[in-house]
């Protein structure tokens, strides 16, 4: 099942979509997906990370050296 949503985007951003959509004869909401699923995971990897080093700052987790995360594991 897919949804739909509005996307409101500058001139310059519209022009250059109608553009390729022309010179290359796929639809605007082709790029528009591609752009989303092409950037999406890295979004919600900064978003993640971001939320790391806050964790870290008011001290509810910690960083452990590599001696430390491999103690008593047998190889």
């Amino acid at each position: 099942m897919s949804k739909q949503t509005a996307v409101r985007l500058s001139d310059e951003t519209f022009n250059r979509l109608q553009s390729l959509s022309q010179r290359t004869g796929r639809t605007a909401t082709y790029y528009i997906r591609e752009a989303i699923q092409a950037h999406l995971d890295d979004l919600e990897d900064v978003y993640s990370a971001e939320l790391a080093i806050e964790r870290l700052k008011q001290g509810h987790d910690t960083i452990l050296s590599s001696d430390e995360f491999w103690h008593g594991v047998d190889n």
